[in-house]
């Protein structure tokens, strides 16, 4: 809990410094939560060696997205990529910046990190109320050896628009025509029940005060809290674990292009090791604007591809390779 009592602390303080008026030492962004963990080491890092003061909001895709819109930020961040027409409606400019592992994490007596094991089905039945009691069939069937209490199931979603919604909800259609009819893919859904919550921190905060519950988080907040993450059947029906390794599987069947605007979505991926629920965070910022202000946003992200990828590997995200990074600093010119 102490840890995940910095990260929501620190997006308070980020929400609080954003507030400053910008200057030609600073620039501000808001949006995803999914990529904040690292986000606030790159900015604390580019602030330190660079002296330009990157004051980042993480209020979810959704309200990133409409700050941009608005003109009230100098670039945002979203987990769910925008396809070329709205690029072009609000003469915007898209790339990628970081990619990273979406899991389900539990709050329940005796189960420990890794032990349980789901697939998209039953994890979309249990969204859907489907699934009530933990001892359900379909999940004993799972984990023949671990025991399930006869509990209510408490899911646990966002409450905010997010990309992290966005990508599990995709995943979730994926797998299930149940959910892809009822459900939906979305920033935001119409959830048949559970807790709502707003950010990563969130719904991390709300599954480890509530017994029996199950929440989906990006990788980091799951690993800095020491919460119980499932395991999941992937595309290839093998058993994967939430780690770099298995969502840079996932992510090795990306195909970049500048032509769509590098929208990509990276759910359900082939591959015997690849996590099935892989999301990228993706940058917005104007394709025409002030001549100063283009440059330090280019010099910012320049510098996180060049130098962020050890925080990055910190945090079980995986840093863009040269070869599609350097593509995207093309764009910058």
């Amino acid at each position: 809990m102490k840890n995940l009592m910095k990260l929501i602390i620190g997006i308070g303080c980020a929400v609080l410094i954003s507030a400053c008026s910008p200057n030609k030492n600073s620039l501000t962004g808001a949006g995803s939560s999914f990529v904040y963990p690292v986000m606030a080491i790159w900015a604390q890092d580019y602030s330190v060696k660079q002296g330009i003061h990157v004051n980042y909001q993480a209020i979810g895709s959704g309200g990133g997205l409409q700050q941009m819109y608005s003109g009230t930020v100098d670039f945002a961040a979203s987990d769910m990529p925008l396809t070329v027409a709205q690029l072009q409606q609000h003469k915007l400019q898209q790339f990628p910046i970081i990619i990273g592992g979406i899991v389900a994490v539990v709050n329940l007596a005796g189960i420990k990190n890794n032990q349980m094991l789901l697939n998209g089905v039953v994890l979309a039945d249990i969204y859907l109320g489907k699934i009530i009691f933990w001892d359900d069939a379909a999940i004993k069937q799972l984990n023949p050896t671990l025991k399930l209490p006869h509990q209510n199931i408490v899911t646990v979603h966002r409450a905010d628009g997010a990309g992290t919604t966005f990508n599990f909800t995709h995943y979730l259609a994926d797998v299930s025509p149940a959910w892809k009819k009822e459900g939906g893919v979305n920033t935001m859904v119409s959830w048949p029940n559970g807790i709502g919550a707003k950010g990563n921190a969130g719904v991390a905060a709300q599954v480890l005060q509530t017994p029996n519950s199950i929440g989906y988080v990006e990788y980091a907040y799951a690993a800095q809290n020491h919460m119980a993450t499932t395991r999941f059947v992937n595309a290839a029906q093998q058993t994967v674990t939430a780690s770099a390794a298995s969502f840079a599987a996932a992510a090795k069947n990306a195909h970049w292009s500048v032509d769509n605007g590098f929208y990509q979505i990276l759910t359900s991926q082939p591959g015997a090791d690849s996590w099935p629920i892989v999301a990228t965070t993706f940058i917005l910022m104007p394709s025409s604007q002030d001549a100063q202000l283009k440059l330090r946003l280019a010099n910012f992200f320049t510098w996180c591809y060049q130098n962020g990828a050890p925080a990055a590997n910190s945090l079980d995200y995986v840093a863009l390779p040269e070869s599609v990074y350097q593509g995207i600093l093309l764009t910058f010119k």
